[in-house]
């Protein structure tokens, strides 16, 4: 008999008498589960905060951010230099000639979170007139847009469902200003749901300064983009830099996302360990079960090949298996559920958003499990592969 008909022979003996040896096996997939299960769902943060942040960046767009700034929070851009900016060549108009910008302003409010009502970071941006020319996504879901020159705001879709008393006519009292709220807003699931956004003069009175953090300019081509890039980097009179909207918010999400991605392996790997050890035992034990039939197979002439990859792909189905049943679980209880968290240098107080468990992070949590697998069944293996013919029989 060649090798591989006697590998498929083996293993499919081997698999026929699972159900006799449930209870190691359920050992194996539970403890896989366990891990597939917390690396997901980390993964998860990962992938949910990453999305919902770069969904706010267009290719239309660009952002003018103080020379050398790495986040809005980190730029300051005075009125002067805003309005040079404004008057380079490459920004596009609307149909009454204005040019599509808006110069925005951060501020923040602490609010009371809905469950709980302990104090959470909300971001304030102060937008322009016309922001909904160079941001069309923006779409009100109720009420109205904010007054300019009044202490009005809209109040972004995620950061109402997550913020006590913002429901349209409340009021928001912070550092001696009080500020109404006049309507809901909605941007295709980016970060901008997670802030609270009024007029920029408002803000800037608010806060008590007169720069501003950020200029957003649509400039709708690569030619264009390259033109006011131009522009800005030879004139004297500018220490700002231009940046692709799409390229900024990447930037943003890759630290904090990248730091998600590195807390979901190392859990994952100290879970692994455990798991490991209990798929080696599991597999030990599963082997000595079959001692007198590993003996007997060896002695009317199965080669060792059969033996050591028949306890392989024992070890790997049920490793898989575990995985199957850890990211099911994963998708069942966490996917699509609303989180909130600092979002790294971004330049956001809190960033409300989903976790998401797709395609690639199931794929990496069966990738993980298959390297259980194959570890967890390696030392059986070559213990199955070893034992004399005449002692296991003996024993048996």
């Amino acid at each position: 008999m060649n090798t591989i008909r006697q590998i498929s022979a083996v293993t499919a003996m081997n698999l026929g008498t699972l159900t006799q040896r449930l209870g190691t096996s359920l050992v194996i997939v539970a403890g896989t589960a366990g891990v597939v299960a917390v690396l997901v769902s980390i993964l998860a943060l990962s992938s949910g905060l990453k999305q919902t942040i770069n969904a706010a960046g267009r290719p239309e767009r660009a952002v003018v951010l103080y020379k050398g700034a790495q986040s809005e929070s980190g730029s300051s851009i005075s009125r002067d230099a805003m309005l040079t900016v404004l008057d380079k060549p490459g920004i596009e108009k609307d149909g009454n000639g204005k040019v599509r910008a808006t110069a925005d302003v951060l501020g923040s409010f602490w609010l009371p979170h809905i469950n709980d009502q302990t104090p959470g970071s909300v971001t304030l941006r102060g937008v322009s007139q016309d922001v909904t020319a160079v941001r069309p996504e923006i779409t009100l879901l109720e009420g109205r847009m904010f007054t300019p020159g009044l202490k009005q705001v809209i109040v972004g879709k995620a950061t109402k469902g997550s913020y006590a008393h913002l429901n349209i006519g409340e009021r928001i009292v912070a550092d001696g200003n009080e500020w109404e709220v006049v309507g809901t807003f909605t941007s295709d699931g980016s970060s901008h749901e997670s802030e609270i956004w009024s007029d920029s003069e408002s803000v800037l009175a608010g806060v008590h300064r007169n720069g501003f953090n950020s200029v957003t300019v649509w400039v709708g081509s690569d030619a264009n983009y390259e033109q006011l890039k131009v522009a800005i980097e030879t004139d004297p009179t500018l220490s700002v830099n231009l940046h692709h909207e799409i390229e900024f918010y990447a930037s943003q999400s890759s630290g904090f996302s990248s730091f998600l991605s590195v807390i979901a392996n190392v859990i994952g790997g100290i879970m692994a360990v455990g798991a490991i050890f209990g798929s080696i035992n599991s597999m030990y034990t599963a082997v000595s079960a079959r001692t007198r039939e590993i003996a007997t197979l060896r002695a009317i002439g199965f080669g060792a090949t059969g033996i050591v990859s028949s306890v392989f792909v024992e070890s790997m189905l049920l490793a898989f298996a575990g995985a199957v049943v850890g990211a099911a679980l994963a998708w069942l209880f966490f996917n699509g559920d609303s989180v909130s968290t600092v979002a790294g240098n971004s330049g956001l107080a809190q960033v409300v958003f989903d976790l998401h468990i797709g395609l690639h992070e199931v794929l990496l949590g069966i990738s993980w499990s298959l390297v259980l697998g194959l570890i967890g069944g390696l030392f059986p293996a070559i213990r199955a592969a070893r034992l004399p013919v005449v002692v296991a029989l003996r024993a048996a």
